[in-house]
């Protein structure tokens, strides 16, 4: 594997899980719990799919194959996406939502904090711009995890179904492949293992406060960095990709 082929691989990587996330945090657009919080959802799905724009577009570019944003987005097969399984789950509730983004968004709050010093200073510019997204995203879900989780007793068997569910994914956020070993060696991607501390850390806390349980690391779900994905993403996929393959020719 060359440099050129790792680096494209990794910003797919992190673009598709952008891209999803923001397709499922869409989803709530109109249909949050209250006017405040549909905003806060829709906001910070257009700030995945901004970030995704740019990753994607990088990576058409280093690939040198001319392909768009868009293109990377909505024409590629369901095996190319490399995204984190745990992005595509559907949302069972509100409480499924909240606790799945602030756990993905707490990864992301020390991904991109550390790729604000990779070597290529592509990433780093994106990553500037990410982090701060990454950290109200972890503040605000944060704040309401805790807030169902010490909250009713309804609230509180909702946000403990959730993390049950979603803890044997989380696997997945520190899943790794030959490109991350080349990459690192070069200084340009983040040593997740390092990261993984921080984050464990930083989850336990707030599962204290909101008095859930830490369910047990059992066996973890992977493998969305070969493309193998759960059925969520294909049905995802039908839906975001039917303008495109309908009228491909069509310019927007």
């Amino acid at each position: 594997m060359t440099k050129e082929q790792a680096l494209y691989n990794y910003c797919v990587r992190l673009g598709d899980n952008a891209l999803v996330q923001s397709y499922r945090l869409s989803e709530w657009c109109s249909n949050a719990p209250i006017l405040e919080e549909d905003l806060a959802l829709t906001n910070m799905a257009l700030d995945m799919t901004g970030r995704a724009q740019l990753l994607l577009q990088y990576a058409g570019k280093v690939a040198g194959h001319g392909k768009t944003a868009d293109d990377m987005a909505y024409r590629r097969a369901e095996r190319e996406y490399r995204n984190d399984l745990i992005s595509e789950l559907p949302d069972a509730d509100f409480a499924f939502t909240m606790v799945r983004q602030m756990l993905v968004s707490t990864f992301e709050c020390f991904l991109y904090a550390a790729l604000v010093s990779s070597s290529d200073k592509e990433i780093a510019a994106i990553a500037a711009k990410a982090v701060k997204e990454a950290r109200y995203h972890m503040a605000h879900t944060s704040e309401w995890v805790i807030r169902l989780g010490d909250g009713t007793e309804e609230s509180n068997r909702r946000a403990q179904s959730a993390l049950n569910i979603l803890w044997s994914y989380t696997g997945g956020l520190f899943e790794t492949t030959d490109a991350d070993a080349l990459l690192l060696s070069e200084g340009m991607a983040a040593d997740v293992s390092q990261i993984k501390t921080k984050w464990q850390e930083n989850i336990e806390a707030i599962l204290r406060e909101a008095k859930l349980i830490l369910p047990a690391d059992d066996y973890q779900q992977t493998g969305g960095r070969q493309g193998l994905h759960t059925e969520y993403l294909g049905h995802m996929l039908t839906e975001m990709q039917y303008l495109h393959r309908t009228y491909p020719e069509a310019i927007w």
